[in-house]
């Protein structure tokens, strides 16, 4: 056992570092922090919040023109050819999304750059869904059929929309393998520790991050995911339809809980935002807050 504790740490210690750099790319280099403003943007923030500013203004604010009719279909329509549900599609993409990385993310920004940060955390999130539509449109349209299930995303749309040469499909694919290695550690930090808060609430102890416990932990969620993951899309989605709906109640009656028992705060709290959102150090802490939540 403990050879393959040490096999673990061996493979995050290498990972992490190379997760790290790619995060902060290119402000790892002196002379990208030394231009004005824009040295203090990783690529990974210009990129998702211009392609969101881009796909809203191309798509003509589509996030807003649509909502009802979204939320409409999401209700009302029953399953595709897929053998999905709009419905089910949506607790899916919510699983992926919301997690302990938005809590990070957040508490990070304000960490970083104080309440006003929150401010273009919600700026980026709306163009962000512009970002959200147009990948999703794009793996609907460009999707294929394997057996019984259908597949889709960046590698298959891609393929498609430069000159279907399968390379760049295979390229895809292992960027994606690489993506998933480098945010391992960080959600399977966020995951395993928030399970190992909830057993230090309930037995009253304090329990090592080095210890059987979080390596016990750690090896059953990687295991159920496992199992889960390699069941194909529609074992996923089933899993996400039990779960994913638990998630929301807990996760809203939480904020619900704490709005109610802080409401005379509520104020405070808006004019915090709106008062600091434009200090230069609000931007910044917005922006590490973004690169937290979409790598944590």
């Amino acid at each position: 056992m403990e050879s393959l504790f040490a096999a673990v740490n061996a493979v995050l210690s290498f990972i992490t570092p190379v997760s790290d750099f790619f995060w902060d790319f290119p402000k790892n280099f002196t002379w990208y922090q030394q231009i004005p403003i824009l040295g203090n943007f990783s690529l990974a923030i210009i990129v998702l919040v211009g392609s969101g500013l881009y796909f809203t203004f191309r798509l003509g604010f589509i996030q807003v023109r649509y909502f009802k009719k979204g939320i409409r279909l999401l209700v009302h329509r029953r399953r595709s050819d897929s053998g999905i549900s709009p419905l089910a599609a949506f607790f899916l993409s919510s699983a992926m999304r919301v997690g302990p990385g938005n809590i990070i993310g957040v508490t990070g920004a304000i960490a970083a750059g104080g309440p006003g940060a929150l401010f273009w955390m919600w700026i980026s999130a709306f163009f962000g869904m512009a970002t959200a539509y147009t990948e999703s449109v794009l793996a609907q349209l460009f999707k294929e059929k394997r057996g019984d299930e259908f597949v889709g995303g960046l590698p298959f749309y891609a393929r498609k929309l430069l000159g279907d040469r399968a390379w760049i499909g295979v390229a895809l694919s292992c960027v994606y393998i690489l993506y998933a290695m480098f945010c391992l550690p960080a959600q399977g930090f966020n995951v395993v520790t928030s399970i190992g808060a909830m057993a230090e609430v309930a037995t009253g102890t304090s329990i090592p991050v080095q210890s059987s416990f979080y390596y016990v932990v750690s090896i059953l969620v990687v295991g159920l995911a496992a199992l889960i993951a390699f069941g194909g899309i529609k074992r996923v989605t089933r899993a996400t339809d039990a779960m994913v709906p638990v998630m929301a109640v807990v996760y809203v009656g939480t904020v619900l809980f704490l709005i109610v028992t802080n409401l005379h705060r509520v104020p405070y709290f808006f004019e915090a935002v709106f008062a600091g959102a434009f200090k230069p150090e609000a931007v910044f802490g917005g922006a590490f807050g973004v690169a937290l939540v979409q790598g944590g």
